[in-house]
């Protein structure tokens, strides 16, 4: 499986502009994220997520990596993707991110999917359609 499908990994260094200003924006998230890179709470945990794929949701991503976790991102809703963060998340800090702004649907079920090829154990879901396909892929 590869680690990403973005648009264009050229935007990434736009993203990361966008990563840090939301980042100093969110205080309370930095300093979990500080606790979780001395602490390791989530070490060789797999996180599945779908969610807008945003500077926002990437200072997630990236405190969740800071504990220890893997994290595997897709898109929830394909029109909300920032591509620039996409990029950066993939290129820059290291985040399993399947999205691109715009995508058709083959291409939403099919991150899905890449997203659930890495066995997650922990699953974040805006909207329950990776839920939704992890029991369904269960019951094939």
């Amino acid at each position: 499986m590869p680690d990403f499908e973005v648009k264009d990994i050229k935007l990434a260094s736009e993203g990361v502009r966008r990563v840090e200003w939301s980042g100093r924006e969110m205080p309370v998230l930095f300093s979990i994220r500080e606790r979780f890179e001395k602490t390791k709470p989530l070490a060789g945990r797999r996180i599945g997520a779908c969610l807008h794929v945003t500077s926002e949701t990437a200072n997630l991503a990236i405190t969740l990596q800071a504990g220890g976790a893997r994290v595997y991102l897709c898109a929830s809703n394909p029109l909300s993707t920032n591509d620039s963060v996409a990029a950066a998340l993939a290129q820059e800090y290291g985040v399993a991110v399947f999205a691109f702004r715009g995508e058709e649907r083959d291409d939403y079920y099919r991150h899905l999917s890449s997203v659930l090829e890495a066995k997650p154990e922990i699953l974040m879901d805006d909207g329950a359609d990776l839920i939704s396909a992890a029991h369904q892929k269960d019951e094939a």
